[in-house]
């Protein structure tokens, strides 16, 4: 059998939630050494590390005047592109850029009747690396990377937004990823990929300027670079295996629930389905859809083995238990295929997005809704959010004394600054006082 159900409450079932309740990994550290290599590698010989790695791994004739996307390569990218694929994205980017631009925050200013003014000023980062995988060799570019993480850093103000992707073996890149970047703004655009390239976002190179905040999906190489640079810079997150989570009634129809299973398996090996029923029938019909499903999958053998190694089919008594496990489980995406699911909007604490009703699918959340795809996985969706427009903007707060003001919490100030054994601290404030 593909993926044996279980029941919640059972032995066998508690088991299984309480793997996926503790199943945060870190950064696949096989690669850890390599990766520091690469960045050391970068941060010393700069451009020539960058063209090294280039040529061995993506590009064997790369040269240094080709590092950057030029303007020739903008101009005939959109000659490459048909009309239909510029027509979904003007309304991808339409629906995006309106979701996105409800997030952007405002300073803000608080005035005391003793002159004390305190409040915080929002400001944009100067600069932005937007990492963008190659996509099998540029067969299937990534276009949703570059609009989902493109359109917020350039919502947020962002001066300078530097796009990031590994070249083809001849040098190109894919024409459909340079229209995406242009259509949202974006030119500055290096032949780069896996770990040199986020060593060059954070160091900067002769070419490649160094950037404040890095964001991007990636491979463990992507990954773990990241990891490694974080705290130099900001990343968005440390992302794990893509997931879903299916809560599904006696509504719900085993054929769509099968392809989203179908939908979150097929991205990866390590990629986690999980359905939660309180329907008991449903489990052998979506059991059967996707056996009947997976063979029309051009990664069915992707697909079949995230299934095998860890899929999850749980039993619920009620609704409530359901939802309680979902909670616990703190999923990417969760789906609500019941019969009110905007009744459970109430209950739900975590969860990197929600997806409401039998005819919303996850795939619509990847590409077109219009909130943004880079999620929390592993489970830190208790306490981390998706990449918004937050995600570029960092926050000074102000803060301003009147005489009287100090005089009021002057003595407050020296008391607490006494205790905690900082005298200068409490000088500072009685040096003005005369105390």
């Amino acid at each position: 059998m593909l993926i044996s159900p279980v029941t919640i409450g059972s032995d066998e079932g508690d088991s299984v939630v309480e793997s996926l309740t503790d199943r945060f990994q870190p950064a696949d550290s096989s690669c850890r050494d390599a990766v520091s290599a690469m960045l050391q590698a970068v941060k010393n010989n700069k451009d020539q590390a960058v063209l090294e790695y280039g040529r061995k791994f993506d590009s064997p004739n790369l040269e240094r005047d080709e590092l950057q996307v030029n303007s020739r390569e903008l101009t005939e990218a959109y000659k490459k592109v048909d009309k239909d694929f510029l027509e979904t994205l003007e309304k991808a980017v339409e629906r995006i850029q309106g979701f996105h631009e409800r997030e952007m925050e405002d300073s803000w200013m608080q005035t005391r009747e003793d002159g004390t003014i305190v409040g915080r000023l929002v400001r944009p980062v100067d600069s932005a690396g937007l990492y963008v995988p190659g996509g099998q060799g540029g067969s299937t570019p990534l276009v949703s990377s570059v609009l989902m993480n493109g359109i917020p850093a350039g919502i947020a103000g962002v001066h300078q937004r530097v796009m990031v992707t590994p070249p083809g073996e001849d040098g190109s890149v894919s024409p459909h990823l340079l229209v995406a970047a242009q259509e949202i703004g974006i030119t500055e655009i290096y032949k780069a990929g896996s770990a040199w390239a986020i060593a060059a976002l954070a160091f900067g190179t002769e070419t490649i300027p160094k950037v404040d905040v890095i964001v991007g999906p990636g491979n463990q190489f992507v990954t773990e670079a990241k990891s490694q640079v974080s705290g130099m810079v900001r990343i968005d997150m440390i992302a794990g295996p893509s997931e879903v989570l299916i809560v599904a009634d006696e509504s719900a129809r085993a054929a769509t629930v099968a392809a989203d299973m179908l939908a979150q398996a097929e991205h990866d090996p390590l990629a986690l389905a999980i359905l939660v029923t309180t329907h008991e029938p449903l489990a052998g019909e979506v059991l059967a859809e996707l056996e009947r499903q997976l063979p029309l999958l051009g990664r069915e053998e992707i697909a079949r083995r995230a299934l095998e190694d860890h899929g999850v089919i749980l039993f619920a008594r009620d609704m409530e238990e359901a939802i309680e496990v979902a909670n616990a489980i703190a999923i990417e995406h969760l789906e609500l295929d019941i019969v009110d699911p905007w009744s459970k909007i109430p209950h739900i604490r975590h969860a990197g997005a929600i997806f409401l009703g039998s005819n919303t699918p996850e795939a619509a959340g990847d590409y077109f809704a219009g909130p943004n795809h880079v999620l929390p996985t592993m489970g830190t969706a208790r306490f981390a959010s998706a990449l918004g427009v937050e995600t570029f903007l960092k926050k000074s707060s102000i803060i301003s004394y009147s005489e009287k003001a100090l005089e009021a919490d002057g003595d407050h100030i020296m008391r607490l600054a006494r205790l905690e054994g900082l005298d200068g601290h409490a000088q500072s404030v009685s040096v003005r006082l005369n105390k």
